[in-house]
């Protein structure tokens, strides 16, 4: 594949949306709105199913939707091995920057969040800690560390 050159349409691409599986979304708007901050942009709900769009403060343009296993035309079988990937973790992640990752830490374990990793400096430029949201999912939120 080769590089094109930039464009005008290149310049201005940036992520808009993330989604992010859940099977319930009340707990998981618990942990992101209530614990990580985000802010609530769009909460409906159709044939069974609660669609939950997120921002956080500092980058309100970029959405988190948290969306149900199943909303989502699919087989029975593969909502159960999707299922079975969200319970491990395996579906998707996240991961957060802050200005002081040790002091998020300590409000999200008290918040009862899954600790996976206490904060720790990492060799790729980064202090670190991670947990699972209530759904399974991974959410890694770091600090850069100062570059020597």
């Amino acid at each position: 594949m080769t590089t094109p050159s930039t464009t005008p349409a290149t310049d201005s691409l940036a992520l808009a949306t993330c989604f992010l599986m859940v099977e319930e979304p009340q707990p998981a708007l618990d942990f992101y709105s209530g614990v990580l901050g985000c802010q609530v942009r769009n909460d409906v709900s159709h044939g069974g199913y609660r669609w939950i769009t997120l921002a956080t403060p500092n980058q309100p343009g970029l959405e988190i939707v948290l969306t149900q296993i199943g909303s989502s035309p699919m087989s029975d079988s593969d909502r159960e091995a999707m299922s079975d990937l969200l319970a491990k973790g395996l579906l998707s992640a996240l991961i957060f920057r802050v200005d002081d990752v040790d002091a998020m830490f300590e409000h999200v374990r008290a918040a009862g969040a899954e600790v996976l990793q206490e904060p720790a400096d990492q060799f790729y430029g980064v202090r670190d800690c991670a947990f699972r949201d209530p759904a399974g999912n991974l959410v890694r939120i770091n600090t850069p560390l100062q570059r020597t």
